[in-house]
């Protein structure tokens, strides 16, 4: 009984030393800040992909219940669109079909899926170009294609035919399709982002199609001429959309809050609870990323959270098993690749795997270079399709992440090294709980080649196998070309 009296103080003790309260500090910052990015003085922005999300709906139809995804509001003929037919072909079939043209892309056997009785309910996702259709109490989707030219999906136009009207449940209003295969359209529901920003003054953030500067393209301007005014731009042009007084915006000392959304082409920018500046596209367009910059002699640190739209809109629409901002503890370093380069993490979640993902290991199927949050630390790991998560080794354990990113890019190579050696142009995946930095590598386990990190003060690769953390002193590292 003394001896554990005696291990009891000494928890008591460490729970309350020096060390462990600032760990316990710098865990409780990470969760109130965001992805943690950098900019410097040079007028370039540099790009991260926004989010996706699932669209989630109940429809109750005889027949044919079809769903486009669009980049516009109206698309013409010639417009790229994504079609998901549920309950095609007499109810029996479900397919999905690229620029209204056939052969279609994927095609299932789904018969009586649908029922012109009850309103019965799915879920559409899509993210950068892999689309998963599945059903409202299944997680593992019943139909799958991956576009090799994604889609900016912005508007989403639901339709019935072939003998078939339809009662549609979406976004929690009710809207009625009628038997003539004619595309009603509504705008998806956007991310809006939330924006911890220190920096002197000139903290521009741009809304694009693309992970670049594209025609057309949002900007907003915080802390512009020499922090004595703010404003919103449309495509780079002069005179700004909006431009108001904002003496004081930034500071170098603190971080200062702001919300940007951009839902259905009203781009709104708030901070302290007030509307600071907006103004409505009359031809909005779809955002898939943001870029950030300072400049004029500013350099800036930034926390961006993906949160939902401000409005609310959109709450029913959302996977309520998956949380809105999975990797808000992600904290980016200046060597880890951002999606300006030609490596970039992309969030994923329950198994997509995005165009261009790095291909790291087998182990009965494919398995891909990922990383997800886990106890304060970002573990790099292993995407597995088929079982719906990112595997990440922690604790002597195999963890299941379903919110995770996956590594996308070329020019990568996988090289042997031992004990915790990394070259100097290893890929950097992660940070541990404490804040070492974390590599990616794999090794030869039981016949599968599986991917894991590299520890270097622990001088192995921790790999996730079996519900096991396995350390490895030999294993090979990626690296960029």
């Amino acid at each position: 009984m003394a001896g554990k009296r005696r291990c009891d103080l000494l928890l008591d003790l460490l729970a309350n030393s020096p060390i462990v309260q600032h760990l316990r500090e710098r865990k409780e910052q990470r969760e109130r800040r965001g992805k943690q990015l950098k900019t410097q003085d040079t007028l370039e922005y540099v790009f991260h992909p926004v989010p996706s999300r699932t669209l989630r709906f109940k429809v109750r139809a005889a027949n044919d219940a079809h769903v486009m995804l669009s980049a516009t509001a109206n698309p013409e003929g010639s417009d790229p669109v994504l079609e998901v037919f549920i309950g095609g072909w007499s109810n029996q079939k479900s397919a999905i079909r690229r620029d209204r043209a056939t052969p279609d892309k994927a095609n299932v056997e789904t018969p009586d899926i649908l029922s012109n009785d009850e309103l019965r309910g799915f879920w559409i996702n899509y993210l950068g170009g892999a689309i998963a259709v599945g059903k409202e109490s299944e997680v593992e989707p019943f139909l799958t294609w991956t576009d090799p030219s994604p889609i900016n999906v912005a508007f989403f136009g639901v339709s019935t035919g072939y003998g078939a009207s339809g009662e549609w449940v979406i976004d929690g209003q009710t809207m009625v399709t009628h038997d003539t295969l004619e595309y009603t359209y509504r705008p998806i529901p956007r991310y809006s982002l939330d924006i911890h920003v220190r920096a002197a003054h000139n903290a521009h953030i741009a809304l694009t199609s693309a992970p670049k500067e594209t025609s057309p393209m949002y900007e907003i301007f915080l802390g512009g001429w020499e922090n004595s005014g703010s404003a919103i731009r449309y495509n780079r042009q002069q005179p700004d959309k909006v431009r108001v007084p904002t003496p004081g915006l930034l500071t170098t000392g603190d971080h200062k809050h702001f919300r940007i959304s951009w839902h259905s082409g009203l781009v709104r920018v708030e901070t302290e609870g007030r509307t600071l500046m907006e103004w409505q596209d009359p031809a909005p367009f779809g955002v898939s990323h943001f870029g950030l910059r300072t400049a004029w002699g500013a350099t800036g640190l930034w926390s961006v959270t993906p949160v939902n739209d401000v409005d609310g809109i959109g709450d029913q629409m959302w996977d309520e098993n998956y949380d809105i901002d999975p990797l808000r503890n992600i904290v980016d370093t200046p060597d880890v690749p951002s999606a300006s380069g030609e490596v970039a993490w992309v969030p994923s979640e329950g198994g997509v795997i995005p165009p261009n993902a790095v291909l790291g290991g087998f182990d009965n199927e494919n398995l891909y270079v990922g990383r997800a949050q886990h106890e304060g630390g970002v573990i790099p790991g292993k995407v597995l399709s088929s079982h719906g998560v990112c595997y990440v080794a922690w604790g002597g354990a195999e963890h299941g992440k379903q919110d995770y990113e996956v590594l996308t890019g070329s020019n990568l190579q996988w090289v042997p090294s031992v004990e915790g050696q990394v070259p100097p142009n290893a890929v950097v995946g992660g940070t541990s709980e404490t804040g070492e930095t974390l590599f990616i590598g794999r090794a030869q386990h039981e016949g599968s080649t599986t991917i894991g990190k590299i520890q270097p003060s622990h001088a192995v690769c921790y790999i996730p196998y079996g519900g096991q953390e396995l350390g490895y002193p030999e294993y090979e590292v990626l690296v960029q070309q």
